[in-house]
C-alpha cells in the first residue's frame, strides 16, 4: 500500500524534530508563495449561462433591456412592465457542439402579468451533461449515468410606482454530477437561493430628433447557502452575483427604434487568496540561517532543505466562510486591493434595432478580463415577431485565447405572449 501524503508529511515532520533535538541546533520557518491562478470558481455556474438567445445576442444581458418573456434569468422584476397579459418561453441552447450533440442548456418559463402593478412567473432549467459510459473492460456491459443539473424558480413583481418595479424569486437547486455507478453512496447536492431584482423605466420624452426612453436595473442573484455533495466533500458557494445595468432607447418614430444597453456583474464570492506553502528547517551552524554546503537535507525537501509543513494564507482572506459572509468579503478580499476588485468586474456593451416591433437585429459585447477567466466574445442576433409568437436566434464570435465552449454555437428561444397589448407601456 502506498502511504498516503499525509502519513509522508507527519513522518518527515517526526524525523525532523528529532534531528533538532540531537543536535541541538536552532530552526527557522520560511513561506514559499504559490502564484496559482484566482479565477473565482462555484458550484453550479450553469446558472450564469446566458439562456435566450435575444439576451445572448446582446452579449449576455438582460438585467436593464425591455420587458420580454425571458425576464426571470435576468430581472424578474421587469414582467410589471411586459405588454402581455401573460407568456411561455422556451429556449435551447447547445453547449460544447464541436466535441459532442448531446450537452445542452434548456429552460422554460412561464409569466402573468395579475394586473396592472403585479406579475408572477415560474420556470425551470435543465443542463444536461450527456450520456458518460462507465465499462470495467473491454468485455463488460456499458453502464450509462446522465448527469444532470436543474433549477426550479418562483418570482413576484410589484410595480411600486409608474416608473419602478421590484421582484423577488425564490429558487431550488439540484446538481447530479456523482457517479452511482463509481460511489454507491454518491447523491445529488441541493440548496436554494434568493433574488431580489429591481427595474427602473422612464416615461417616453421628446428630444430635438427623437423620443426617448430611459431603462436602469439591478440584481443580487442565487443568494443562498452553499452546496455539498457529501459529508467529507467540499463545500461548493452558489454563482451569487451583482448584476447592474442602464440603457436608453432612441425612438425615431413609430416603425424605427434603437436600443443601447450597458451592463456590469461582479460575483459575490470570495476571491481565493494567495496560499504559501509553509517549510520548516534547520541549518548546522547554529545562526539560524540555512547555510546550502553544511545543511542537512531530507526525503521530499525543497531547494531549500525544507520540510513541508501546511499551505497558509499570505496574502487575502480565507474563504471558508458562510454564504452570507461571503457576500460581503468579496467586496474587498482581493489579494491585489482594490484594482483587483475591479478586474472581477465583468462588463457587455449591447444594442437592437426594431423595425414595427416585428423584426430586430441585435449586436454585443462581452468582456472579462484575462486573469480572472478571460471570456471575451462578440454576439449577433436577430428577432421576429409573428402575431403573438416570438423567435430570436444568435450566435457567438469568441475574442478571446481561450476558446469559449458556446462558440460557434447557434442559439434558439420562442415565445408565445398572450393577451399582446393588453398593456400599453410604450
Amino acid at each position: 500500500m502506498i502511504p498516503s501524503k499525509k502519513i509522508q508529511k507527519s513522518t518527515l515532520l517526526a524525523l525532523f524534530l528529532v534531528s533538532i533535538f540531537l543536535n541541538n541546533t536552532t530552526a527557522q520557518t520560511t513561506v514559499i508563495p504559490n502564484q496559482d491562478s484566482r479565477v473565482i470558481t462555484t458550484g453550479v455556474p450553469f446558472l450564469l449561462i446566458a439562456s435566450d438567445a435575444r439576451a445572448a445576442g446582446m452579449g449576455d444581458m438582460g438585467v436593464a433591456t425591455s420587458a420580454d418573456a425571458h425576464a426571470q434569468q435576468w430581472n424578474p422584476s421587469k414582467y410589471a412592465f411586459s405588454e402581455a397579459k401573460s407568456g411561455i418561453a422556451v429556449s435551447y441552447t447547445p453547449y460544447l457542439s464541436k466535441l459532442v450533440n448531446d450537452i445542452f442548456l434548456g429552460n422554460l418559463t412561464y409569466f402573468n402579468r395579475l394586473n396592472e402593478r403585479s406579475a408572477f412567473a415560474v420556470s425551470l432549467k435543465y443542463f444536461s451533461l450527456g450520456e458518460i459510459e462507465l465499462r470495467a473492460d473491454e468485455f463488460s456491459e456499458a453502464l450509462i449515468e446522465k448527469p444532470n443539473e436543474l433549477t426550479f424558480d418562483a418570482s413576484y413583481s410589484l410595480r411600486l410606482s409608474d416608473q419602478f418595479s421590484m421582484a423577488v424569486a425564490l429558487r431550488y437547486l439540484r446538481s447530479d454530477l456523482k457517479i452511482q455507478a463509481v460511489d454507491a453512496s454518491a447523491k445529488a447536492a441541493s440548496s436554494f437561493g434568493v433574488d431580489i431584482a429591481g427595474y427602473y423605466q422612464s416615461e417616453e420624452e421628446a428630444y430635438s430628433d427623437f423620443n426617448g426612453r430611459w431603462r436602469g436595473g439591478f440584481a443580487i442573484q442565487n443568494l443562498g447557502p452553499k452546496m455539498k455533495y457529501d459529508d467529507a466533500g467540499r463545500e461548493n458557494f452558489l454563482p451569487t452575483n451583482l448584476r447592474l445595468g442602464g440603457g436608453f432607447d432612441f425612438i425615431f418614430d413609430q416603425y424605427n427604434r434603437v436600443n443601447v444597453t450597458a451592463e456590469v456583474t461582479k460575483l459575490l464570492v470570495p476571491t481565493p487568496p494567495i496560499y504559501g506553502t509553509e517549510y520548516n528547517y534547520t541549518d548546522s551552524n547554529g545562526n539560524g540561517v540555512y547555510d546550502p554546503e553544511n545543511g542537512t537535507t531530507e526525503a521530499n525537501t525543497d531547494t531549500l532543505g525544507g520540510i513541508e509543513n501546511s499551505n497558509v494564507i499570505i496574502e487575502g482572506q480565507d474563504p471558508e466562510v458562510g454564504f452570507m459572509a461571503g457576500v460581503f468579503q468579496s467586496l474587498n478580499d482581493a489579494p491585489g486591493g482594490f484594482s483587483e476588485e475591479i478586474d472581477e468586474f465583468t462588463w457587455a456593451l449591447g444594442a437592437e434595432y426594431l423595425y414595427q416591433d416585428s423584426f430586430a437585429l441585435r449586436l454585443g459585447y462581452f468582456n472579462e478580463n484575462e486573469f480572472k477567466g478571460a471570456r471575451k466574445f462578440f454576439a449577433l442576433g436577430a428577432g421576429f415577431k409573428y402575431t403573438t409568437i416570438d423567435i430570436d436566434l444568435s450566435y457567438l464570435f469568441s475574442a478571446s485565447k481561450v476558446q469559449s465552449p458556446l462558440e460557434n454555437t447557434l442559439r434558439f428561444s420562442l415565445a408565445f405572449n398572450f393577451g399582446d397589448g393588453e398593456y400599453s407601456e410604450y
